[in-house]
């Protein structure tokens, strides 16, 4: 079975619901989907259009074909039925019986509130077992969620079906497990957490919530609530597919392929949420635009076209919360304050496209690019220029031998930070004032590595997410590797040691649906790459 993990994230702890509420399908939840789902039905009416009409262009050919089997009809008509089958009437068998009357019309949602549903199986006459008191109680508890668990989000793609995994990680007991899972309508690029609630009745917009965003090769972002289980729609589509109002007014148009102030026309490559205007989020698409987002109102407040390709990575400054940072395959990135979006913004040049950008968590004066050429720069935003030739990098690390396309900075470590790569290895580094240096390379047996990312929560701080072309999930504690544990000794004096002695624990969730694997003994014959700081100074690393 062909599957890969395109893109994951991490869910701090605390913001998911003790127990997860199941999707309710009721009136007003059927009026909102039928609203959502009207540009794609008037799509299906166009289409349908287009085939009655080449259908009408090929008439001649199927009256053609009908008088032949017409008189295939009549040669058959000819033929004498045995007398112990004439009674089965099957010379009638495809005839319709008019005095059956017409049918209820079908429809995407035609029949859905024809259909009698009960809040309480005690309530349904026809269901004479009633499920158990202890029955739910079991289900709810399966459901349930502790203050110490993370979410992890997995955006998978399976043969040709696409969906959004859940994930629970319990570190104490070192489990990763599918919680539930979001069906999407294509290939998943990027998912963004969000705490701000979209779209969701009765709750005040400013309450901390547990939702997610997702971009596809479609161009419009859906938002998911991620404590309602097995939901049929999303609270809100970001794009032409949620303006239905406007829709109507174009009934006969098809969707716009230009660029425009409104909506994205192609896929939606980048994701960011501002995490102090927790209203706003940006992306990034391959129609060169970058858009701002309103999500108390689902519009987009803003566009941007100041890439000249298109725009693969965006990242909100840490401190002054209006400034974006974008990255493109126009080899720029670029610094700008939304606020003004009629200047041109600062930028920075390289020498292939951009894969990730990235701001130092820990001095918010620098930002990290990382580039097809398997190159990790490191620029220092006040050194930027409207003229990216300009520009010059404080330092550039060789850190693959491929494309870097994941990386990620650890928010409670400074100086810890991973990449991943096409060339399926990941790797850790210690950055001090002199520059990266290498601490140790795995290959985790993931494919190609699609992503890498560190736990939002200091009490998992060393934990990091591996995703990629095989489609398995897997949480590295790196704390758990005596290189890395000699090499942030100094900046971690307590740092963790586990009873077990473990060396290298990985927690996977793969194919053959094993809860855990142990990989360190193996990994300590494989590959044992572990590279003192004291002896190397990277892999090749140029300080300009």
């Amino acid at each position: 079975m062909a599957s890969m993990i395109t893109t994951t994230a991490w869910v701090p702890r605390g913001f998911a619901a003790p127990f997860p509420n199941k999707y309710q399908f009721d009136e007003e939840e059927f009026e909102r989907i039928a609203a959502l789902a009207k540009l794609q039905l008037d799509d299906a009416e166009e289409d349908l259009a287009e085939a009655q009409e080449a259908e009408k262009k090929g008439s001649k050919k199927s009256d053609k074909k009908k008088a032949e089997r017409a008189a295939k009809d009549d040669d058959a008509s000819d033929i004498e039925i045995d007398d112990d089958l004439k009674e089965y009437d099957l010379e009638h068998y495809d005839d319709t019986d008019e005095e059956q009357g017409e049918g209820q019309p079908m429809g995407m949602f035609g029949n859905v509130k024809s259909l009698a549903y009960y809040d309480s199986n005690k309530d349904d006459p026809y269901i004479t077992l009633q499920d158990g008191a202890d029955e739910d109680d079991e289900d709810r508890e399966d459901l349930q969620i502790l203050a110490t668990d993370n979410l992890l989000l997995a955006a998978k793609v399976e043969d040709e079906l696409a969906h959004l995994e859940v994930y629970v990680y319990e570190d104490a007991a070192d489990n990763l497990y599918v919680h539930h899972d979001i069906m999407l309508p294509a290939i998943p690029l990027c998912v963004e957490w969000l705490d701000c609630p979209v779209s969701k009745p009765g709750v005040d917009k400013d309450s901390a919530a547990n939702f997610v965003a997702i971009g596809t090769f479609d161009p419009d972002i859906e938002i998911w609530d991620l404590d309602t289980i097995d939901c049929m729609y999303p609270n809100a589509i970001l794009g032409q597919g949620g303006n239905a109002e406007e829709e109507k007014k174009k009934k006969k148009k098809k969707k716009a392929k230009k660029a425009n102030d409104e909506y994205h026309v192609d896929a939606v490559l980048a994701l960011a949420a501002n995490r102090k205007h927790r209203n706003l989020l940006a992306s990034g698409s391959a129609d060169k635009t970058i858009k701002l987002w309103d999500l108390h109102t689902t519009k987009c407040a803003k566009s941007y076209n100041y890439h000249t390709d298109k725009v693969c990575s965006l990242a909100w400054h840490g401190v002054e919360s209006t400034v974006l940072l974008s990255g493109s395959y126009d080899r720029t990135a670029a610094i700008a304050d939304m606020r003004a979006p009629g200047e041109q913004p600062m930028r920075v040049g390289v020498e292939s496209d951009i894969e990730t950008v990235r701001w130092d968590p820990h001095d918010p004066n620098y930002f990290y690019v990382s580039t097809e050429s398997g190159i990790v720069h490191y620029f220092d935003a006040r050194n930027a220029a409207k003229d990216p030739s300009a520009s010059k990098s404080v330092w550039k690390l060789q850190a693959h031998d491929e494309s870097v396309s994941s990386f990620d900075l650890n928010p409670v470590i400074p100086g810890f930070m991973v990449t991943g790569s096409t060339d399926k290895t990941v790797k850790l580094w210690d950055i001090t004032a002199s520059g990266p240096s290498l601490v140790v390379s795995r290959d985790f047996d993931v494919g190609k590595v699609f992503s890498t990312a560190f736990a939002p929560d200091r009490e998992v701080a060393f934990r990091v997410s591996i995703a990629g072309s095989n489609g398995n999930v897997s949480v590295w504690d790196t704390s758990t590797n005596a290189g890395v544990r000699k090499a942030f000794a100094q900046k971690v004096p307590n740092l963790p040691t586990r009873e077990d002695g473990a060396e290298d624990r990985l927690v996977a969730v793969n194919n053959d649906e094993e809860s855990s694997s142990d990989e360190g003994e193996d990994d300590d014959d494989e590959d044992d790459s572990e590279e003192d700081s004291d002896d190397q100074d990277g892999d090749s690393m140029d300080e300009d």
